[in-house]
């Protein structure tokens, strides 16, 4: 484990920041490159962190590497919107600072922000469109049992990147209305087996078109809760927690992530108070062969009604957010019931096409010595 700058902030302010990024792996039949410290504006000393299997050669040639991004791409969203009964709509790619519809992640991301002198106005550009898609299912009309999904482009400027972090996000962000009834766990479950089957079927579909890839995935759904992983490991940090379970049971669902945690008090993840609601929210993670660890390819849950999204601003101390327009809104009953999350569209291919860096399949920016290692291998970046 390389320490950074993060471990030495007490441990109880850690529930803001992403766990995922935090450890590599120590195997020894993986070689890890590290480089030098990068200071960042805000003062913030990071690790450059690339991981690349010993032997370890991209799986396509650049050509067919792209062939096969837009086949699981095509096919991916087509099997989605079949699976949950949802319909494609156009996404912003910006929103306005004040209205409040902007993800706040775990509370300490920086948006990137641009003033629009004509509209008088300043631009965020979208970390996700958590809050967007609630507030669009309203506005067109969307009825219980019917969804949308979205081609959703983001930056992340704040990202520790690595080998499966980008700070260009690239997503299926979806979202479906649903009854008071359907806030259940059962619903939940049953709305995460019916993607895992398409994210299987998609698989399928590109071995045929791409003989040479030979990636498996288990279509059967392992759920478990962040507490049973915390009282069965409580030694483990909660990625080397997921790491275990995902080798276990190669197909996992990790419900009830952002509530504090019995035995450490702390969140196994950090979750906005405002959009998913705790208890029923969760991420799927898949076993990834390549990197031998957790693969984390969606965020999930069912959303705050007006009681969850009260209790958890009150606990995580954020009641300045209830003035805000979208908070108002869910606060007084306006807005539709939904379940939703997001999809990654570059980890989903670089699961399936087994890449064991995630620029491999995605166009962004990479420190010198990730390129410079990457290029060693013989990995190209785009």
């Amino acid at each position: 484990r390389h320490l950074t700058l993060w471990d030495f902030i007490p441990r109880k302010a850690l529930f803001y920041r992403h766990n995922f990024a935090c450890f590599s792996l120590a195997i020894p039949r993986f070689r890890a490159y590290n480089g030098n410290n990068i200071f960042y504006k805000r003062g913030v000393s990071r690790m450059s962190k690339l991981t690349i299997p010993a032997g370890y050669k991209t799986p396509l040639s650049t050509y067919e590497m792209q062939r096969a991004i837009e086949f699981i791409k095509s096919n991916f969203q087509v099997n989605l919107g079949q699976a949950l009964n949802l319909r494609r709509v156009s996404a912003p790619l910006f929103v306005e600072e004040n209205s409040g519809l902007n993800d706040n992640l775990n509370g300490v991301e920086r948006p990137v922000s641009f003033d629009i002198p004509d509209v008088g106005a300043t631009g965020q550009v979208v970390h996700s469109l958590a809050k967007w898609k609630r507030l669009a299912l309203k506005r067109y009309d969307f009825k219980p049992g019917k969804g949308l999904f979205t081609d959703m482009n983001a930056i992340r400027r704040d990202e520790e990147v690595d080998n499966l972090h980008s700070i260009y996000v690239d997503q299926w962000d979806w979202e479906k209305v649903i009854e008071r009834q359907d806030r259940n766990e059962q619903y939940l479950r049953q709305t995460v087996r019916a993607i895992v089957g398409a994210v299987a079927e998609t698989n399928d579909a590109l071995q045929i078109a791409f003989p040479s890839l030979h990636t498996v995935l288990d279509r059967e759904v392992y759920f478990v809760t962040t507490q049973e992983l915390e009282d069965r490991w409580p030694d483990f940090t909660p990625k080397e927690r997921e790491n275990a379970i995902c080798r276990e049971h190669h197909t996992v669902f990790l419900m009830q992530i952002g509530d504090d945690l019995k035995r450490s008090g702390q969140p196994h993840d950090g979750r906005a108070p405002d959009y998913d609601d705790w208890s029923l929210n969760g991420d799927i993670l898949m076993y990834d062969p390549v990197l031998d660890s957790a693969f984390e390819i969606s965020s999930m849950g069912i959303r705050v009604d007006e009681a969850a999204m009260d209790r958890q601003l009150r606990k995580r101390g954020c009641d300045d957010r209830r003035e805000l327009p979208f908070h108002k809104m869910l606060l007084s009953g306006q807005l539709p019931l939904t379940i939703g999350g997001g999809i990654g569209q570059s980890r989903l291919c670089m699961l399936m096409i087994g890449t064991c860096h995630i620029g491999e399949v995605q166009a962004s920016q990479w420190d010198k010595d990730t390129v410079d290692a990457c290029q060693k291998a013989g990995i190209l970046l785009l």
